[in-house]
Order: C-alpha cells, then structure tokens, then sequence
C-alpha cells in the first residue's frame, strides 16, 4: 500500500503500436510436441473480444446482462479471452471458480443466475452424469458453449436433453486469441450437431491442401486454414515455424490449423481430425474421432480415446484406451467392445487393440493426452514402464520451463 501511495496518481502514458507489439506470449499446450509462444498483440485480442461480444449480442443476450461462469483456467487463451476479457469488456458479471468441481459449477449457475457458460468437453460429460443435476435450476443458461478439443456427439445430444438448453460447438486453437468458428441456432442459423459452424465476423476461413499452398472446393477433407483480425503475429523466436503455418495466397496470409476439416453445402466446417493424430493402416487413413464416436455410442462407455500404434505390420494399429461405467466393470471385455466397432465401421477402421483404464491421462484443460499414451506405447516395446514414461515426460517440461526462463531472462537483462 505505502508503494502504491507514493506512485503518480495518472497511470503512465506508454507508447505502442497494437498491431505490432505483443500483449499476451501465450504458450499452446504441447500435446503434440513442444510448446510454442504465440504473440498475440493488443489489436488480436481487442478485436477477438468485438468479434464474439457482436456475435453473442446479436444472438443470444439483446438487452441482457451477461452473467459469466468462469471455469476455465485463465491461463488458457480459451478461459483468457471467454472468462476474462469478453465479460470485461462488455461490463458482465465474472463469476469465477477456480477450483470447479462439478457440484460447485451446478450450485453457481443456479445461485448467481449464470446466463453464459464456456466449458470444455469433460466438465460437460461430469455434469450429465452427476447424479444431483436435475435438483438444480438450470433455467437461467442462455449460450453455452464447448471448445478446445471434440465435444462427443452422445454427451451433447444427453445435456440438451437433461437442461433443455444446446452446447454449441466452436472452434478455436491459441494462435487465433483462439476462436475462428461457432454456431448460431435458428433462426439466424442452423442446427447441426457435430459441426463447428460458420466463421466469426471477420474471419475467413478454408480448406487447403496439407501439403501444397492452395485451397480446395467444397465438400474435400484438406486442412484447416484461417485468417483474421485475431489470428497471432507469429511464433515467438520460431523463425522455422512460421514459415511452415503461414502462406499467402491471392494478397490473404492464411494460418494453418494442423487439423483436417470440410465444408458442407451450407458452409458449415466440420474438424475431421487433427493433423497428427491421424493414423496410417495398411496405407488407410483412419481419424480417431470417428472411431471415438462410434465407441461413445456403446452404453458401458464412460471415456473413449483412440491413437496409433507402431506395428511393422501395418504401419499403425488402431489402439482404443476405454474407461467403463462403474455399473459396466467387469461385465464387458475387450472382444465385446471390438465386435460392437466391427458392425459399425469400414474393416481397415474398427480398433483391433483395446484397453481398459480406470482414467485417461490429460492436460490442465482436461484433454486426453494422446502422445503420452503412444508413447506408452512405444516404451512397451522397449520394456519400459509406464511409470518411467511419466517421470521423462515431466522432466521433459521441467527442462523446457527452465530452458525458457534461463532465455528470457537473459535477454532481458541484455536490454537493461
């Protein structure tokens, strides 16, 4: 307090430039390889905040005050710009729970009369299968929303049934502030489960071809590119990187999103899969998220995650890592679960390994951690333990964090 009262009462008058100067160094989350700063400058996030406040307003809250739930943590671009800088800026109400355990969330809603609800896949899953949802008025919910990795379709579809209320779906990555796509309900839009739905205001999005800088027509499976007010300046110190996600074609410098997508004849997008999580059988190509879906359509299926693994064979087999519905423990084996696959998928895709867990790994978002799991994989063949595998994952980021720090702080003590 003595610091703060002997300060200038004025805040300083500092100079910068918002679309060149960095407001937010926002690491993506290293699931797939090492993490990458993101500069994200004062005019990307001012701008990602017009975008969705336009959007939200015009569809859902005319006239309303917006009451927020903040359950994500902010220290993801997707709590950052939805539980932070969104409400912020429209004057809403921050309800924050930072610790957000699936009673709490339910408890908040009904008590602060929460009307805007940004959550992720697994918090959605918690709430539907607590047992008390139905004892809480959920009335008050207006937009809710599910971002940062695949909603499952069977999760959605049993939320809007229990609360009357739909998730709509979007999509966004850390270097887009993050978000690029959502959905608008009738009348202004369409209802289509499983979508992404259409771009923002401003945005332009497309599908291009994964290896080559051009786009492809309508209704192809190529990879997601992106541009817009909110996409990043560039990676920070990743000359390299850069030149890999970025091109320009026709005057527009697109990003590319490392997920593969489609557009359907309303241009609606829909994420096929991500770019490296596609796994190669017999020379097929075999996206984990439709093997998913089909996997959370069996009712003793509680979690569903599918990957790669190595096979000289094959190139890679399908491997799902399942977790059962307590009431399911026990009763159903592996076989079962194969055979349920089989009926319903083409023969290169069913999985023909699976393995029963009693949790997934994930991230601090709660998204399952794919590489963690095929490397596993990979540490079984050599006749490591899991156990090992989790102390070299952990000492890997340690080594990363301190490597990064040591950098930073070395170039700033060159600038003092």
């Amino acid at each position: 307090i003595e610091v703060l009262a002997g300060g200038p009462i004025e805040p300083p008058k500092v100079e910068i430039n918002p679309k060149e100067d960095v407001a937010v160094l926002q690491y993506t989350g290293g699931t797939t390889g090492t993490p990458k700063g993101a500069m994200l400058t004062h005019f990307n996030i001012v701008s990602q905040c017009r975008q969705l406040e336009e959007w939200l307003r015009s569809s859902f809250m005319r006239g309303a005050r917006m009451v927020t739930a903040a359950v994500i943590p902010w220290f993801h671009i997707y709590g950052q710009t939805t539980g932070m800088n969104l409400p912020l800026l429209g004057g809403a109400t921050i309800v924050i729970l930072p610790a957000p355990e699936t009673k709490e969330i339910l408890k908040a809603i009904e008590k602060y009369k929460v009307n805007v609800f940004p959550a992720v896949p697994l918090i959605f899953l918690n709430m539907v299968e607590h047992p008390d949802i139905n004892k809480y008025d959920l009335s008050s919910l207006k937009f809710v929303s599910s971002g940062a990795f695949a909603l499952p379709v069977e999760v959605a579809k049993k939320f809007e049934s229990m609360t009357g209320v739909p998730i709509l779906e979007g999509y966004g990555l850390t270097e887009a502030c993050p978000v690029t796509h959502v959905n608008t309900p009738p009348p202004r839009g369409l209802r289509k489960i499983g979508s992404i739905g259409i771009p923002l205001p401003g945005t332009l999005a497309a599908v291009a071809d994964p290896e080559e800088d051009r786009l492809l027509p309508m209704g192809e499976i190529g990879e997601l590119v992106v541009a817009g007010p909110q996409v990043m300046k560039g990676y920070w110190n990743r000359p390299e990187e850069n030149r890999k996600v970025f091109f320009t074609l026709d005057g527009i410098k697109w990003l590319r999103t490392g997920d593969f997508a489609r557009i359907d004849e309303n241009g609606y997008f829909y994420i096929v899969d991500r770019k490296k999580d596609m796994i190669k059988y017999k020379g097929y190509q075999v996206f984990p998220r439709e093997v998913e879906e089909v996997l959370y359509q069996h009712p003793a299926v509680l979690e569903a995650v599918v990957v790669g693994v190595p096979d000289p064979g094959v190139g890679e087999n399908v491997k799902a890592f399942i977790v059962l519905r307590p009431e399911y423990k026990g009763k159903v084996t592996e076989e079962e679960i194969i055979e349920w696959c089989k009926k319903r998928l083409a023969a290169y895709k069913y999985p023909r390994l699976v393995e029963f867990r009693d949790s997934i790994p994930k991230t601090y978002v709660g998204k399952a951690w794919r590489r963690l799991l095929v490397e596993e994989e990979k540490r079984k063949m050599e006749g490591k333990s899991a156990e090992d595998i989790y102390k070299q994952e952990e000492e890997r980021y340690k080594g990363f964090v301190g490597e990064l720090w040591k950098k930073t702080l070395d170039e700033a003590s060159g600038k003092l």
